[in-house]
């Protein structure tokens, strides 16, 4: 095993025979610390967030970097140089301090590189010229016809959204700059993007609501399948508070519901929350669900209005429109409604006179019912109590397929329980038409 020094640079090939090679950083300390990877250009600059590892994006798209172990202080990766695309020239390790500190509270610590046969590179630091610096940058891998190892080992101002920034990685966009993107793209979503405040959110996620972050990490699976792992948009939950809804909230499952579209929400935009609203026989504006208040919020809410006889869409439908859409115009920012409830309106007309005019707004209507349907129990041989059994969703059927819209900004399905359904097939079926809806919407320019 060869020991390395402060700028040493080697050849992979001379020290290591195998392509595969795993690199394990470990910092000797107290403080929280962040290990992460950028694959960088030819520029030096991450122009593709996908190549950003860290503690909630453990994996390249082909897997040629992954982040197999990571706690505070320590990170171990596995580097596949054979998989590893032209595009990306550099890959510099880095550490990071989350909270109060400075490197120069660190003993000691050292990045390794190794193979199949064990350990065969290692830098190690006792103590280096650290003042004030919040971050360090270890070492790189970069190829200059071969690839190569660059040790580094100096400070670096500033945490984990400073490294971002150095290396090209853009802080959230602003409303102009996304929706020139969004006119240029052929996607329905501009290109990727990575945001220092959603890594700020992550981090917070994961000291204070580790729950919605596994959540949240699901989300992205299904988010990844049709190209929406870096969308930003609104969320919004709309729930049904009508009397037949007791057993829902007595048990429990609409607030793990409600939890699952939190997780959701954390994904799409960066400020950690929801807004709730309610209807039964009126329509309520409930504030706002967050990570930090999420814990009971739903029993807490239903104090606050009590569950109410009768069930009316179409004054929901309305609020939410007037919350996020009053004199709308033109949008740079979606909103996207799940809209839950267990069975049909008293105001169908109002209701689809309401989703008809919202179909030229930015906001789509994800419907879910919960139940049983009439169709499924008499399908099963129970027609003579199909009526007292179980709930008309035809009505909804319809609303998802009603003519006459400007763009088709409603999708139905339902549910015989909520706790039944996995969280990736729910993330699955949330994300059917929401992106066949983003794309028709910005190209009749309500986005």
């Amino acid at each position: 095993m060869k020991s390395l020094i402060q700028g040493e640079k080697v050849k992979i090939q001379d020290y290591i025979s195998a392509r595969e090679i795993e690199i394990t950083i470990a910092l000797n300390s107290a403080m929280t610390i962040d290990i992460s990877c950028f694959g960088l250009d030819e520029k030096r600059q991450l122009s593709d967030d996908r190549y950003m590892i860290f503690y909630n994006q453990m994996s390249s798209p082909e897997n040629s970097l992954q982040m197999t172990t990571n706690s505070s202080g320590k990170g171990r990766f596995k580097v596949d140089l054979n998989k590893v695309p032209s595009s990306i020239k550099t890959m510099v390790f880095t550490a990071a301090i989350d909270g109060e500190g400075v490197m120069s509270q660190i003993s000691s610590g050292f990045i390794s590189f190794a193979d199949r046969n064990g350990e065969q590179l290692r830098y190690d630091f006792t103590s280096l010229n650290f003042n004030k610096e919040r971050a360090i940058i270890f070492a790189e891998l970069y190829f200059k016809d071969s690839w190569r190892i660059n040790v580094i080992g100096s400070g670096f101002d500033g945490g984990l959204s400073a490294l971002l920034k150095h290396f090209g990685g853009e802080e959230a966009k602003t409303a102009e700059t996304l929706q020139n993107d969004l006119q240029t793209s052929n996607s329905p979503v501009a290109a990727p993007e990575v945001s220092s405040r959603k890594i700020s959110l992550e981090k917070k996620m994961e000291q204070k609501a580790p729950a919605i972050l596994s959540l949240a990490k699901k989300a992205t699976i299904s988010l990844k399948k049709v190209g929406l792992e870096s969308h930003c948009a609104k969320v919004a939950l709309c729930l049904d508070i009508s009397g037949s809804m007791s057993s829902l909230y007595r048990s429990g499952q609409m607030q793990e519901f409600a939890e699952k579209i939190l997780a959701l929400g954390c994904k799409f935009d960066d400020d950690g929350s929801i807004d709730l609203f309610l209807f039964g026989s009126k329509a309520h504006e409930a504030g706002d669900m967050s990570i930090d208040n999420f814990d009971g919020f739903v029993s807490r809410t239903l104090k606050k209005y009590p569950l109410e006889g009768g069930t009316h869409y179409g004054k929901a439908i309305k609020m939410i429109r007037d919350f996020y859409a009053p004199g709308f115009k033109q949008s740079d920012l979606p909103v996207y409604v799940m809209f839950v409830t267990d069975g049909a309106p008293f105001d169908r007309d109002y209701t689809k006179k309401q989703l008809s005019e919202a179909s030229h707004e930015p906001i789509f209507w994800q419907f879910m019912a919960i139940g049983k349907s009439k169709k499924d129990v008499i399908s099963n041989g129970g027609r003579f109590f199909a009526r007292l059994a179980a709930s008309d969703f035809t009505f909804l059927e319809e609303l998802d397929t009603m003519s006459g819209r400007y763009v088709d900004n409603a999708n139905f399905f339902s549910v015989e329980n909520p706790s039944q359904i996995s969280d990736d097939h729910l993330y699955d079926l949330l994300m059917n038409e929401y992106p066949n809806w983003l794309e028709e919407a910005r190209q009749k320019s309500i986005l």
